[in-house]
C-alpha cells in the first residue's frame, strides 16, 4: 500500500486529439501491482491508430496512451516484493494474467484476462503508471552500462514483437528472411534475422529506411516504390539468387503495417513459405487464401512477445546482436501533440520516446 498521490499524465480524449494533460488520482496500489516512475515511452504505429485511424481502446477515454515503458519502481502493492522498489524494469506491452488455462498452457499473449498499457488501462504517457507486477522485467547493469533507462523503452514492443516472430517462424542459420517495411519494427527484425545468421532481403518506399537496413544486417534492399507486385517478386527471386539464399522455405515478415505491404508480402508466398504478419492496418484485404494450400505454406500472427522473451532480448542488447541507439530520439513528454502529428505524417525517420520532465 502507499499513501494517496496523483500523477500527471497526457490523455486522449478523441478521436484526432489533441492529448490534454491531465491529473490521475492514485489511492492505493492494487495487491499484486506496482507503480512505475517513467523513465521513457515510446511511440507506436497502434498509438497513432488509436488517436487518429479509428482504431477504438478497449478502456473508455479519456486515456493515457503508450505501451511501451521503462522506468523504475516507485513503490509496490501486497503481495509484490519490496525488494523491487528503486529497480530499473520493462513493462510488457502484454501482460497476462499468469493464472488462466491459456496462461497455463504457454498461450501467454492471448490471456483474455491480459493488461495492456494504453488500451485497457492509462499507459506510459506519463510521469508514472500502475502496472501488475508478475511479468515486470528487470533491467541488468549489463544493459544499462551502455544504455540510459529511458533508450530501452521500446525493447516493450518494437523489438521484442519481431523477436518473437522470428521465434515463432523457426529462422534458422542460412534460411531467407524477407522483411516487408524497415520501419520502427522491421529495422529489428532485419538485425534480429541478421544474428541468426539468415540471409535478409529488404523491402520498403524509403530509401533512407533502406539504408538504415542495409547498415544492420540485409543483404540486400529493395526499394519497391512504383513498382508492380511481379517486378518485385522478379528482383527478390534475382537477389535471392545472388546471395545464395535457398528457392524455398522463404520466411516473409510484413513489418509495414499498410495494405499495400500486406498485399506484397502475401504475393511473395512459395513453396513451404512462412508468412509472418506483424505489422497492423484497418485495411482489407482480398486475397487468395488458397495459395497457401497450394505451397503448402503457413501465415500467422503474433500479439506482442511472451514477457519470458524479455531476458534474452535484454542479453542480445547488452552483447550488441541487437542495436537499439540508431534508431531512437528523445522527446519531452510535454511535446506529444507535435510529435505525434510528426509521427502520423511520416516525418520521423526514428522512433520517438517520450521522457517525462525533460
Amino acid at each position: 500500500m502507499t499513501e494517496a498521490m496523483t500523477i500527471s499524465g497526457w490523455m486522449m480524449t478523441g478521436p484526432g486529439g489533441p492529448f490534454e494533460e491531465g491529473s490521475i488520482p492514485i489511492e492505493s496500489i492494487p495487491t499484486g501491482e506496482a507503480l512505475i516512475e517513467v523513465a521513457g515511452c515510446g511511440v507506436c504505429h497502434t498509438d497513432i491508430s488509436f488517436l487518429h485511424l479509428g482504431v477504438k481502446t478497449r478502456a473508455d477515454l479519456p486515456l493515457v496512451l503508450g505501451h511501451e515503458i521503462s522506468g523504475r519502481v516507485a513503490n509496490v502493492g501486497e503481495g509484490v516484493e519490496e525488494s523491487l522498489v528503486g529497480k530499473p524494469v520493462l513493462v510488457p506491452a502484454v501482460l497476462p494474467c499468469g493464472q488462466c488455462e491459456l496462461c497455463r498452457s504457454g498461450n501467454l499473449r492471448i490471456c483474455r484476462a491480459q493488461i495492456m498499457p494504453g488500451n485497457d488501462r492509462h499507459g506510459g504517457f506519463a510521469s508514472h503508471v500502475v502496472v501488475p507486477a508478475q511479468y515486470l522485467c528487470p533491467v541488468g547493469d549489463d544493459v544499462l552500462a551502455d544504455h540510459e533507462l529511458w533508450e530501452l523503452s521500446i525493447v516493450s514492443d518494437a523489438i521484442t514483437t519481431p523477436f518473437q516472430a522470428v521465434r515463432l517462424s523457426g529462422l534458422q542459420q542460412g534460411d531467407l528472411a524477407i522483411f516487408v517495411g524497415t520501419g520502427g519494427i522491421g529495422i529489428h527484425g532485419v538485425q534480429i534475422a541478421a544474428a541468426v545468421g539468415a540471409r535478409v532481403i529488404a523491402l520498403d518506399i524509403y530509401a533512407q529506411k533502406l539504408e538504415q537496413a542495409e547498415a544492420h544486417g540485409a543483404d540486400v534492399t529493395i526499394d519497391v516504390s512504383g513498382l508492380e507486385v511481379k517486378e518485385v517478386r522478379a528482383r527478390v527471386k534475382e537477389a535471392a539468387a545472388e546471395i545464395g539464399a535457398p528457392k524455398h522455405l522463404w520466411k516473409i515478415f510484413e513489418t509495414s503495417g499498410v495494405k499495400a505491404g500486406q498485399e506484397l508480402a502475401f504475393s511473395l508466398i512459395g513453396f513451404g513459405a512462412n508468412l509472418a504478419v506483424i505489422g497492423f492496418t484497418m485495411d482489407r484485404l482480398e486475397l487468395r487464401l488458397s495459395n497457401l494450400m497450394a505451397f503448402d505454406a503457413t501465415a500467422r500472427g503474433n500479439w506482442g512477445s511472451d514477457p519470458t522473451l524479455y531476458p534474452e532480448v535484454l542479453e542480445w542488447i547488452a552483447t550488441g546482436r541487437i542495436a537499439v541507439k540508431p534508431f531512437i530520439e528523445k522527446y519531452p513528454l510535454d511535446e506529444i501533440n507535435e510529435v505525434f502529428d510528426l509521427a502520423h505524417e511520416g516525418k520521423l525517420l526514428k522512433r520517438a520516446v517520450l521522457v517525462p520532465g525533460l
